[in-house]
C-alpha cells in the first residue's frame, strides 16, 4: 500500500510540474480611447434649440471588444489579448456630445434616452476603427458618418462623414492605440467643423 501511495504522490507531483511547464495563464491587456476635453461652452444668448445624441452604431466586428486589424481589404483579424476597456461606440457618442455641448449652439445637449422631448436628434455610425497592415507600413483608419434630424418634421437637416488615416510610429499594439487616439481626435474635429447650429440649419 505504501508503494502505491508513493507512486500516486510522484504521479501527482509530475502532473503539477508538467502543468507549470505549460506556461503561465495569459491575461488580456485593456486599452482606452481618449481625446482632450473640449473647452467650457460660452455663455448662451437667445439659444433655445435642444439636441439629443443617439448612441453611435457600428459593424458587428467592432462591437466584440478586441482591437481589429486588416491584412487586406477583405480580411479582418482580432488581437485576442488586446481589447478595449470601453466600447468605442460609447466613447465616440460621449465625445461628440461633449463637443456639441461645448459649441454653445444648443441650450441643452444630452444623450438620447428614447424620449423625443428635444428639437433635434443626432445619430451616427462608427464605420471603421482598425489597424491597416497593407498598402505599405502600418497605419490606422477611423471613419465616421452622422446625421441630424428635426424631430418636429422628421427631416434630415444636416449630414457629414469623414475618413482619417494615421501612421503608426512602431510595430506594437500600444503604438497602434496611440495612433488611433490621435486619428480619432482629428476625425471628430473634421466631423463637427463647422459645428451644426440651429441658425445654419434653418437656412437650409
Amino acid at each position: 500500500m505504501k508503494k502505491h501511495l508513493n507512486a500516486a504522490g510522484f504521479a501527482l507531483a509530475a502532473l503539477i510540474v508538467l502543468a507549470g511547464c505549460g506556461g503561465a495563464v495569459k491575461y488580456p491587456n485593456y486599452y482606452t480611447l481618449h481625446t482632450p476635453p473640449p473647452p467650457d461652452p460660452p455663455m448662451a444668448e437667445n439659444i433655445h434649440a435642444t439636441l439629443a445624441v443617439r448612441e453611435f452604431r457600428s459593424p458587428t466586428y467592432l462591437r466584440q471588444g478586441a482591437i481589429v486589424y486588416k491584412t487586406s481589404p477583405e480580411q479582418i483579424g482580432f488581437y485576442n489579448y488586446h481589447r478595449w476597456a470601453v466600447d468605442p461606440r460609447e466613447f465616440l457618442t460621449n465625445a461628440v456630445a461633449d463637443r456639441l455641448r461645448a459649441s454653445g449652439n444648443f441650450s441643452q445637449v444630452k444623450l438620447y434616452d428614447g424620449r423625443l422631448d428635444v428639437d433635434y436628434v443626432l445619430s451616427g455610425r462608427l464605420e471603421e476603427l482598425e489597424e491597416i497592415d497593407y498598402e505599405g507600413g502600418v497605419k490606422v483608419r477611423v471613419a465616421i458618418s452622422t446625421q441630424m434630424v428635426r424631430v418636429a418634421t422628421g427631416a434630415t437637416v444636416w449630414t457629414n462623414s469623414v475618413s482619417e488615416v494615421g501612421t503608426v510610429s512602431q510595430r506594437d499594439v500600444p503604438a497602434v492605440v496611440s495612433a488611433m487616439n490621435a486619428t480619432m481626435e482629428r476625425a471628430i474635429e473634421k466631423l463637427l467643423t463647422p459645428t451644426p447650429a440651429p441658425a445654419l440649419i434653418k437656412a437650409q
